[in-house]
């Protein structure tokens, strides 16, 4: 029997690493040895931290969650690799899959979507971060010449930013506090403002921030019958917003986003697995390099989620390294 490694959060704030034994293969299961993994930092910060309220512990499951919220529970969703068995159309590709952190892992076939032969294994941990985006602008559903706003340069907020601005004729301003996202946001190709410099009158306005103050911007910044739409989730937190003022006089839409589901507006005649495949085709484009911020070993891993927990300033995507793949 195989033996595997995984993280596990044993309580909120500790994690650790726990050995496992693989089932046994069937023949329509792959077996895949992780080459990578991302930490999705917003949910999986919550996660960590226990803040997940209880009327969402079945709607926050991931696919191949194990245990339960608050705690132990085994949770993640952005792992690229190789398959090592299972059938011959899969033998030794790589992959991206839906799954925990864990250094190898036994999944139905169906379960992994092939990388394009030029989306690098080390981005494709980038892959549910992408899906999020793609979903979020079906939500919004921008068009040629809009005005928009992307409040939180966080790696979600600068994916939505991206694929914005390839738009025609999209004026895109990435909005955040810290003005080291600056960086990244020339990088992807998008101006960036701090939040008291952010344009007004705004056609669309994506909050992304994960905060509240993030959000009451959003509401100033947006035009007469417009649309802010939030991506944000605040687990057990209130949020109070000033719906009084300009909210009903200029006749604003505040929409939810959501990944769980697919867009309304393309749910028809795409399924999740359709969605995530365009998520992963997206990402060849290299400039999606700029949002990995740091990189540390597998082994690591339980004081890598302390930390970046406890001291988030700047962080991106954080990438998981198994094995030799230094």
């Amino acid at each position: 029997m195989t033996q595997a490694c995984a993280f596990w959060i044993a309580e909120p704030g500790v994690g650790e690493l726990r050995t496992e034994t693989l089932p046994e293969r069937g023949a329509e299961q792959v077996c895949v040895r992780a080459l990578y993994s991302g930490i999705s930092r917003g949910s999986e910060s919550l996660v960590f931290q226990g803040a997940v309220p209880e009327s969402e512990w079945p709607r926050m499951r991931a696919p191949f969650q194990d245990g339960d919220f608050p705690a132990p529970v085994k949770y993640g969703y952005a792992s690229a690799g190789v398959v090592e068995a299972g059938p011959p159309d899969l033998q030794g590709k790589g992959v991206f899959c839906l799954y925990p952190h864990q250094d190898r892992y036994i999944v139905p076939a169906e379960a992994v979507i092939p990388l394009p032969d030029d989306l690098p294994p080390a981005r494709a941990v980038l892959g549910a971060n992408m899906e999020t985006a793609v979903n979020a602008l079906w939500d919004a559903g921008p068009r040629p010449g809009d005005r928009i706003a992307v409040i939180g340069a966080g790696v979600v907020g600068c994916l939505v930013a991206a694929l914005a601005g390839s738009i025609p004729g999209t004026q895109v301003q990435l909005i955040d506090i810290d003005t080291a996202k600056a960086r990244v946001a020339e990088a992807l190709g998008v101006a960036f403002s701090q939040p008291e410099d952010a344009e007004d009158e705004a056609d669309l306005v994506i909050h992304a921030s994960g905060h509240p103050e993030g959000l009451r911007t959003a509401l100033t910044l947006a035009g007469v019958e417009a649309t802010v739409l939030e991506m944000s989730w605040f687990g057990t937190r209130e949020v109070s917003l000033p719906l009084g003022g300009a909210f009903h006089a200029k006749r604003l839409t505040l929409a939810s986003s959501q990944v769980g589901m697919v867009s309304p507006a393309r749910r028809a005649r795409w399924s999740h697995r359709r969605r995530l495949a365009l998520a992963l085709a997206l990402l060849r484009d290299s400039r999606f390099d700029a949002l990995i911020s740091g990189e540390s070993r597998f082994e690591a891993l339980p004081e890598t989620m302390t930390h970046l927990v406890e001291s988030p300033q700047g962080a991106l995507c954080h990438r998981i390294v198994y094995g030799t793949h230094a």
